[in-house]
């Protein structure tokens, strides 16, 4: 999916994971693991970014990171099942409800996008949604908006990385094994991602996958209960 968008592998890798996992160590695991496809999207193709875009969602992401860090530590197993269920079922419900549209909004709301995409992805292990909501009404082409979201998500997932080593969660020698053989793969998606993006309507294959979120975060709240 990261691929294709620049943003939203954990929407689908993290609930699916942590059907195996522990919730934590899944955050972690992908941690590792979407920072390098990230990377791989992010520095792709970097002189299509809108970078004023950029450069005014990247505070507000740290602010939302630091408040996210303190969140985690102090999430009840359960709850964190539950609220990253209703996150996921949320954003595949926002997904399938809009439309494409030429509807522009302000700059300010990067504020909001980027705060609230700090705090989801350190709680979640997906910031995307956010960023992805601002940045889709910002009249941005095709190209600049993946690119833009590809440097985006990369500046996010690197942010989440040293909160995680902040709070301890990539202290655990596990999650970097797994993530030796977990990284290739994601990297391998990306690959076989970026030939169909070129074929692909993006707006169907985006409604394709909301369907599957909206499967998979109501699998996470029957969980919780």
């Amino acid at each position: 999916m990261v691929g294709l968008t620049g943003f939203g592998s954990a929407l689908i890798s993290i609930p699916l994971a942590t059907h195996f996992v522990p919730l934590k160590f899944a955050l972690a695991l992908f941690a590792l693991v979407d920072l390098c496809t990230a990377a791989s999207v992010g520095f792709e193709n970097p002189k299509k970014a809108v970078r004023a875009e950029w450069q005014r969602l990247v505070p507000a992401i740290l602010i939302g990171t630091v408040v996210g860090a303190t969140l985690l530590v102090n999430l009840p197993r359960q709850a964190g099942f539950l609220l990253l269920g209703l996150f996921v079922v949320s954003y595949s419900i926002y997904a399938l409800a809009t439309r494409p549209g030429q509807r522009t909004i302000a700059r300010g709301w990067a504020w909001l996008a980027g705060i609230g995409g700090g705090i989801t992805s350190t709680v979640f292990g997906a910031g995307g949604p956010p960023y992805v909501i601002y940045l889709s009404q910002r009249g941005m082409t095709k190209e600049e908006f993946r690119a833009t979201m590809g440097l985006t998500t990369l500046s996010s997932i690197s942010l989440r990385v040293v909160a995680f080593f902040a709070t301890g969660l990539l202290l655990d020698p596990e999650v970097w094994l797994t993530a030796l053989f977990a990284a290739p793969a994601g990297l391998l998606g990306v690959f076989v991602a970026r030939k169909v993006y070129l074929r692909v309507s993006r707006d169907l294959l985006m409604r394709v996958i909301a369907v599957l979120l909206l499967v998979s975060g109501s699998s996470l709240i029957v969980r919780a209960f």
